[in-house]
């Protein structure tokens, strides 16, 4: 069954070394993210615990959860077939009720691991990914704040009676200005501000360098005049906490939501990623920016990605449809231009 046993075994039942030897692949040569391999390697894990379960290959009653895979060995991977990877995804919906952009992740995440193991590392005979299609996602428009309840949010944050509003204020501008992920406005050093510009690290550790429009350098100016100096366990850090720590993306979230309830925001609609599709939307709507100069600004790979902004303004939609010279004409106006045109002959 290529399942090693004895004393060459992992200690961890959650890994073998295969998959240690992907997870750093994908992180050192791929440039993905330790959040991305968490996910990665728990798609993986879950997978491979499943197989050995649906094979009879695991004790009798185990939970899945406990099921060891640190015996999955090279003739093992070289067993799978593509109707294992079926099963898995079918499993996915029934029993565990996995919505369609789980079973799409983990289907990616499958497709990523034996490409890897066929193609990079040459220890299967065939990729049985190749023929998996993952399931369909609908296209969903994001949700993004309007320009009044953007500026609404901005002056509840600004007349905030919680302390560190200065700081808080200047965390919604760079939001709603420069359109920011969580990950990178918590990782803004001070050397990373150079006079009107901010350089920041994105996805893949991608750095970009971002402009600040003159709300940003207010906001900065404000927050930078109280920000503590003394005692701080990471000097370096814009955004730190009166204990003198950089604020976590978790504080991060926590101090935005507040600002948003207190703003009257449907919390459970609107998060800190949507202030992310508020400041694309507003961008594209009001400041007539390009699609390719939009990709730019947000950090986005393809441009297929930003292209999701071009088709939320409805109200740009309906404008464009009732600018059409035609849209005055009703068959009562019709009617009488033919009667009209009748006489004239």
């Amino acid at each position: 069954m290529g399942i090693r046993t004895g004393d060459d075994a992992s200690k961890r039942i959650d890994t073998f070394p295969i998959l240690d030897q992907y997870s750093n692949y994908m992180q050192a040569v791929k440039e993905r993210s330790p959040l991305t391999m968490k996910e990665y390697r728990y798609d993986l894990v879950l997978f491979f615990r499943f197989i050995k379960r649906d094979r009879g290959l695991a004790e009798t009653g185990i939970p899945l959860q406990k099921i060891p895979i640190n015996d999955i060995d090279e003739a093992f991977l070289a067993s799978v077939r593509t109707d294992d990877l079926f099963v898995f995804l079918i499993y996915l919906s029934r029993e565990r009720h996995a919505a369609p952009p789980t079973r799409a992740r983990k289907a990616a995440t499958l497709k990523s691991f034996f490409k890897y193991l066929f193609q990079k590392r040459k220890l299967i005979p065939e990729d049985p990914s190749y023929e998996l299609d993952a399931p369909k996602l609908a296209r969903r428009l994001p949700h993004y704040l309007t320009l009044d309840e953007s500026l609404g949010l901005l002056s509840t944050a600004s007349e905030s009676i919680h302390s560190g509003k200065e700081r808080d204020y200047c965390i919604l501008t760079f939001f709603l200005n420069c359109g920011m992920r969580l990950s990178e406005l918590s990782g803004i050093n001070l050397v990373n501000i150079h006079g009107n510009t901010l350089t920041v690290v994105g996805k893949g550790n991608k750095e970009r360098t971002i402009y600040l429009n003159s709300a940003c350098l207010a906001a900065l100016e404000d927050w930078l005049a109280v920000r503590p100096h003394e005692g701080l366990k990471d000097p370096q850090a814009l955004f730190v906490s009166r204990l003198g720590r950089r604020l976590s993306n978790q504080m991060i979230q926590f101090s935005t939501k507040r600002v948003l309830h207190d703003s009257g925001i449907d919390t459970h609609v609107y998060s800190v990623h949507k202030l992310r599709h508020t400041a694309a939307t507003l961008m594209y709507k009001y400041g007539h920016v390009d699609i390719r100069s939009l990709q730019t600004i947000l950090g986005h790979t393809s441009v297929a990605t930003t292209q999701i902004y071009t088709h939320v303004d409805d109200e740009s939609l309906r404008d464009a449809v009732e600018s059409n010279p035609l849209s005055g004409i009703t068959p009562e106006s019709s009617a009488s231009d033919a009667s009209r045109r009748n006489a004239d002959k």
